[in-house]
Protein backbone atom coordinates (compact mmCIF):
# COMPACT_ATOMS: atom_id res chain seq x y z
CA UNK A 1 0.00 0.00 0.00
CA UNK A 2 1.27 3.47 -0.89
CA UNK A 3 0.60 6.20 1.73
CA UNK A 4 0.29 9.94 0.02
CA UNK A 5 2.75 11.86 2.61
CA UNK A 6 0.24 14.95 2.57
CA UNK A 7 -2.44 13.36 3.52
CA UNK A 8 -0.83 10.98 6.24
CA UNK A 9 0.29 14.64 7.27
CA UNK A 10 -2.71 16.34 7.81
CA UNK A 11 -4.17 12.81 10.11
CA UNK A 12 -0.69 13.57 12.08
CA UNK A 13 -1.29 17.23 12.86
CA UNK A 14 -4.94 16.45 13.93
CA UNK A 15 -3.58 13.74 16.08
CA UNK A 16 -0.92 16.37 17.60
CA UNK A 17 -3.84 19.46 18.16
CA UNK A 18 -5.58 16.52 19.66
CA UNK A 19 -2.80 15.54 22.01
CA UNK A 20 -1.84 19.22 23.13
CA UNK A 21 -5.87 19.89 23.58
CA UNK A 22 -6.47 22.27 20.60
CA UNK A 23 -9.11 19.85 19.44
CA UNK A 24 -11.55 18.24 21.45
CA UNK A 25 -12.64 15.84 18.66
CA UNK A 26 -11.83 15.52 15.08
CA UNK A 27 -13.86 14.73 11.66
CA UNK A 28 -11.18 13.38 9.01
CA UNK A 29 -11.81 12.12 6.07
CA UNK A 30 -10.02 9.87 4.09
CA UNK A 31 -9.21 7.33 1.56
CA UNK A 32 -10.10 3.79 2.86
CA UNK A 33 -7.07 2.87 1.92
CA UNK A 34 -5.32 4.93 4.86
CA UNK A 35 -8.22 3.41 7.49
CA UNK A 36 -5.85 0.58 8.75
CA UNK A 37 -3.16 3.34 8.71
CA UNK A 38 -5.19 5.54 10.98
CA UNK A 39 -7.10 2.94 13.46
CA UNK A 40 -3.81 1.23 14.29
CA UNK A 41 -2.27 4.74 15.02
CA UNK A 42 -5.14 5.57 17.60
CA UNK A 43 -5.38 2.55 18.84
CA UNK A 44 -1.46 2.93 19.75
CA UNK A 45 -2.63 6.27 21.33
CA UNK A 46 -5.39 5.13 23.31
CA UNK A 47 -7.49 7.56 21.26
CA UNK A 48 -11.36 6.69 20.91
CA UNK A 49 -12.66 6.89 17.45
CA UNK A 50 -15.81 5.70 14.85
CA UNK A 51 -15.05 4.82 11.16
CA UNK A 52 -18.13 5.76 9.39
CA UNK A 53 -17.92 4.61 5.54
CA UNK A 54 -18.67 7.44 3.48
CA UNK A 55 -18.83 5.52 -0.14
CA UNK A 56 -16.93 3.00 -1.62
CA UNK A 57 -13.41 5.21 -1.44
CA UNK A 58 -13.83 6.99 1.48
CA UNK A 59 -14.39 7.29 5.48
CA UNK A 60 -15.18 9.91 7.87
CA UNK A 61 -12.98 9.08 11.04
CA UNK A 62 -14.11 10.69 14.58
CA UNK A 63 -11.63 10.70 17.13
CA UNK A 64 -11.25 12.85 20.46
CA UNK A 65 -12.25 12.65 24.08
CA UNK A 66 -14.36 9.54 25.37
CA UNK A 67 -17.37 11.61 25.80
CA UNK A 68 -17.48 13.30 22.58
CA UNK A 69 -17.03 10.00 20.84
CA UNK A 70 -19.58 8.10 22.69
CA UNK A 71 -21.85 11.12 21.84
CA UNK A 72 -20.88 10.84 18.34
CA UNK A 73 -22.05 7.17 18.36
CA UNK A 74 -25.53 8.34 18.91
CA UNK A 75 -25.70 11.56 17.24
CA UNK A 76 -24.18 10.48 13.91
CA UNK A 77 -26.35 7.31 13.04
CA UNK A 78 -26.47 7.57 8.90
CA UNK A 79 -24.42 9.55 6.49
CA UNK A 80 -23.77 13.19 7.53
CA UNK A 81 -25.69 14.54 4.37
CA UNK A 82 -29.07 13.08 6.39
CA UNK A 83 -28.47 14.86 9.21
CA UNK A 84 -31.22 17.09 10.66
CA UNK A 85 -30.05 21.05 10.73
CA UNK A 86 -30.33 20.66 14.78
CA UNK A 87 -27.76 17.87 14.68
CA UNK A 88 -25.71 19.05 11.92
CA UNK A 89 -25.42 23.04 14.07
CA UNK A 90 -24.37 20.25 16.92
CA UNK A 91 -22.13 18.39 15.05
CA UNK A 92 -20.47 21.38 13.60
CA UNK A 93 -20.02 23.10 17.08
CA UNK A 94 -18.51 19.79 19.03
CA UNK A 95 -15.97 20.36 16.67
CA UNK A 96 -15.32 23.28 17.00
CA UNK A 97 -16.12 25.35 14.04
CA UNK A 98 -16.98 29.43 14.06
CA UNK A 99 -19.93 29.46 15.87
CA UNK A 100 -21.67 32.46 13.97
CA UNK A 101 -20.72 30.51 10.68
CA UNK A 102 -22.75 27.55 12.35
CA UNK A 103 -25.63 29.35 13.45
CA UNK A 104 -25.86 31.31 9.64
CA UNK A 105 -25.49 27.34 8.26
CA UNK A 106 -28.36 26.20 10.47
CA UNK A 107 -30.69 29.03 9.42
CA UNK A 108 -29.57 28.21 6.02
CA UNK A 109 -30.54 24.54 6.29
CA UNK A 110 -33.68 24.91 8.29
CA UNK A 111 -35.13 27.17 5.88
CA UNK A 112 -34.77 25.01 2.88
CA UNK A 113 -36.11 21.86 5.04
CA UNK A 114 -39.20 23.99 6.33
CA UNK A 115 -39.77 25.03 2.61
CA UNK A 116 -39.98 21.58 1.17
Amino acid sequence: MELNPADIKVFLNHIYEFKKGVRRMVLYTTNKKYEAFAVKRLEKQHIKFIVQPVDDERINLFFGCDECIDAIRLLVDRPLNRLTPEEDFILGAMLGYDICMQCRRYCDRKARHLAS
